[in-house]
């Protein structure tokens, strides 16, 4: 009953309770007293309640719609500015292949194609460093040199990404065009044992791929023709010629972008681990690896997703660098030394001259862009809520 005056709430429940003398009685006649009182007291104290809280209330709440109507307002503006090019082509538009402004042909396939993997090679090379350095930092360092290092691994997340991108073209590219991707060639490139290996391990997965498309009528290859077709993708994974720049060195460049985001959430997650959980576990008898694995990354496996997942999403958006390292040519090749071109990179290339359908394309291409956002977002939080269900 705050807000309301003891004494008017005193001398209320005494008139209701004057002349009553049975103990009975006198219990009935307090409910009754606190009935008719407590009303009074919730409207005092709702006249009463503080303007400031009201009114930051309300302003949360409108941030809240406001960022929904944001995100809405993008997706329609998106859709209507790609509109002229999805009645063209419709859903064609995005697996088509070809890309060719000037003969206003137009397909996204090869900017989705090279924005998927080159983030993909980047979350695969920047996964296992994040996590090793977090666990670097957290679990073995001591504490001069955790500070020393986490401070220099989250300064590559304050270098603007045209530095990165510099970088990529004046030193990653040379190197990787003289000495990287001649030696990868050699080794894992067409007829290796390593290229023979990837056909006979991935063969049987294709198998039961092509069986379920074949049943409900999707595709109609052969056992025989998904083995050859496996082979030949193994044997043009490591394909020459080097040409320094392609979907490996923006991998690399990315790699490098998102190793400071994964890490530092990564710390943070590793960080909310109680210390009487490690002690616990070396005290069974543990060793400190295995204490690391069961007692740390077990379970913080959720929080892990979450920062690759955070890791993934810039990787997906960023341009300038990509822009840089890429090589910008709509095609789609299974060598991951060959010169492709992501969503982002097409966009900022051809923005500046496009006009019509070319403008209308590049807006089908943002819309795309965004789609595979929400996408892959949605699947990390699924992916997260089952290793949490499963956890529990």
């Amino acid at each position: 009953m705050d807000g309301l005056p003891f004494d008017t709430m005193r001398y209320s429940v005494q008139e209701d309770l004057c002349g009553v003398s049975d103990q009975e009685e006198s219990v009935t006649a307090l409910e009754t007293a606190l009935v008719r009182v407590w009303p009074r007291a919730s409207s005092m104290r709702r006249r009463e309640s503080h303007y400031g809280d009201r009114l930051f209330h309300a302003l949360l709440r409108g941030l809240g719609w406001a960022l929904i109507a944001l995100l809405a307002g993008l997706l329609l503006t998106l859709v209507a500015l790609a509109r002229p090019t999805l009645a063209k082509y419709g859903l064609g538009f995005f697996v088509g292949r070809d890309w060719n402004p000037a003969m206003d042909s137009f397909g996204a396939l090869p900017s989705i194609y090279g924005t998927l993997v080159s983030s993909f090679i980047a979350l695969l090379l920047a996964a296992p460093i994040s996590i090793g350095v977090a666990l670097f930092l957290t679990e073995l360092a001591p504490l001069p040199i955790a500070r020393t290092v986490g401070f220099l691994v989250e300064m590559l997340a304050a270098i603007p990404s045209v530095v990165f991108g510099l970088w990529g073209i004046f030193v990653l590219s040379p190197w990787m065009q003289k000495t990287v991707q001649p030696a990868l060639v050699g080794a894992l490139g067409p007829d290796t044992r390593f290229a023979m290996a990837v056909g006979h391990i991935l063969t049987p997965l294709a198998y039961i791929g092509v069986l379920s498309s074949n049943l409900v009528g999707l595709t109609g290859m052969s056992l025989g023709q998904t083995s050859e077709a496996v082979h030949a993708f193994a044997q043009r994974l490591f394909a020459g010629p080097g040409y320094g720049v392609g979907l490996l060195t923006s991998g690399i460049v990315l790699a490098i972008m998102i190793t400071p985001t994964v890490s530092a959430i990564s710390r943070e997650v590793f960080s909310t681990v109680n210390q009487s959980v490690r002690e616990a576990a070396l005290a069974l008898g543990a060793t400190r690896w295995e204490m690391i694995r069961m007692a740390v990354i077990k379970t913080c496996r959720s929080g892990i997703l979450g920062a690759l997942i955070l890791g993934l999403g810039r990787a997906l958006g960023e341009t300038m660098a990509v822009t840089m390292v890429i090589g910008n040519r709509s095609d789609i090749s299974a060598a991951i030394l060959a010169p492709a071109q992501t969503m982002a990179s097409v966009i900022a290339n051809e923005y500046p001259e496009a006009s019509g359908l070319h403008m209308s394309s590049l807006a089908a291409i943002a819309l795309a862009l965004f789609a595979v956002s929400m996408v892959i977002n949605s699947f990390a939080r699924l992916i997260i809520w089952r290793v949490e269900r499963g956890a529990r």
